[in-house]
């Protein structure tokens, strides 16, 4: 007679899910307890740390070269070959960045090293260029600045006590725009007893708890994506939320719906001026939901702050940001309901005394801080007659002409 079979309807039996649930704690254990082994490339990032450098640059038939305020600075040492680039930068991806740099061209992913007892964080893009690897790495600072010590305005401080509400950080990439918002992140831990819960690709700042708890989680290895990040996101009682990019639809959805819906929301999106981020935004949808997407943007949008990066002629002051201001006070909400988008420069002109400022005024202020010089002003000023106004105590502002 054939022995009984144990009766499992169909499941595991009790022994197999026991012997799983521990082979995929031990595996879990090893995830966040494991140190990785020293990289023969960790000393070009060690050299970037020690020359005080912002990015490391890798490419083949040229030695690295490191950016070091806002300049290129070769390394002394010969061009990288192919061969040795490939045996530099393979082993720093994890299988799943190899997998997204064989299936796209390219992969973003954190990266870190130890010098000295500090661990230092880094954001690297691979890439591929002309057939070749190569590599391009941001370096991640450890001690967050406060507003002054990154001379931004001191409106920036006012905005971090919302409650509720949406506010972003537009600019290009290398702007300062994660550095700023990690600025006022920490404003808030250090005052406020909340729940701040980020959703990044990859994790810049790594945060200390304060007043505040801080949850923070990065896109593909915490969790799988940006809009699966958000959705969950609403259901971990955050009172903030950071998101890191707003790049499509559903993410910027997930994010004003939070923001509706009693949520602080800060993200970053790539636009070069406040006013032409609202066009940024509506590039996301088809037009016609651009009405709907004009009014949750007036109703819940706090503030937009479009920010570059200028070269400081103060010394110990490598860069500093030139930042443009919108608040969303009703001159601003009417206008971007009503579709009047090209007033928005005109609003943040008229709305100086509640903190606005667009670029002119910003680079007035750096120069009168002695932050930066003339010529670096009107290279980047978007209206040099304005900035010479300026400079003689005229402000050009017109109230009547909203």
């Amino acid at each position: 007679m054939k022995s009984k079979k144990p009766e499992t309807n169909g499941n595991v039996a009790d022994s197999e899910i026991q012997s799983a649930a521990t082979a995929s704690t031990e595996e879990m254990v090893a995830r966040f307890t494991k140190q990785r082994e020293e990289l023969e490339v960790d000393r070009y990032f060690r050299a970037l740390v020690k020359l005080e450098g912002s990015d490391l640059h890798m490419k083949v038939g040229q030695p690295p070269i490191i950016r070091v305020h806002g300049t290129l600075k070769p390394l002394n040492r010969g061009p990288v070959t192919a061969e040795e680039m490939t045996r530099l930068l393979f082993p720093m991806m994890t299988q799943r960045s190899r997998e997204i740099f064989d299936k796209e061209g390219g992969s973003d992913f954190a990266y870190t090293i130890e010098l000295d007892g500090v661990t230092w964080r880094f954001r690297v893009n691979m890439l591929q260029q002309l057939g070749r690897l190569g590599l391009v790495a941001r370096r991640v600072n450890n001690f967050i600045p406060d507003f002054e010590g990154l001379h931004l305005p001191p409106v920036m401080e006012s905005l971090c006590h919302y409650d509720q509400g949406m506010i972003l950080l537009a600019g290009v990439t290398g702007s300062g725009k994660s550095t700023t918002i990690a600025s006022m992140l920490n404003y808030i831990n250090r005052n406020y007893i909340k729940h701040i819960l980020t959703l990044e690709d990859p994790v810049e700042f790594v945060f200390k708890d304060e007043k505040c708890l801080i949850n923070q989680r990065e896109v593909g290895i915490d969790v799988v994506d940006f809009s699966v990040g958000m959705k969950h996101a609403v259901r971990e009682d955050p009172d903030i939320i950071l998101v890191g990019e707003l790049r499509d639809e559903e993410t910027f959805m997930t994010a004003i719906n939070a923001a509706e819906t009693g949520h602080l929301v800060f993200g970053t999106i790539h636009a070069s001026t406040s006013p032409s981020t609202i066009g940024r935004i509506l590039d996301l949808f088809p037009e016609d939901m651009h009405s709907a997407i004009r009014s949750a943007i007036s109703m819940n949008m706090k503030a937009i702050v479009a920010q570059k990066l200028l070269k400081s002629i103060k010394p110990g002051v490598g860069r500093v940001p030139t930042c443009e201001v919108m608040t969303f006070n009703p001159t601003v909400r009417k206008l971007v309901l009503e579709e009047g988008d090209h007033k928005l420069a005109d609003a943040i002109r008229i709305g100086e005394e509640e903190g606005m400022q667009d670029f002119t005024k910003s680079l007035k202020d750096l120069i009168d801080q002695e932050l930066i010089d003339r010529p670096t002003a009107f290279q980047v000023a978007p209206n040099k007659e304005s900035l010479k106004m300026r400079l003689k105590g005229i402000n050009v502002s017109q109230p009547g002409i909203l």
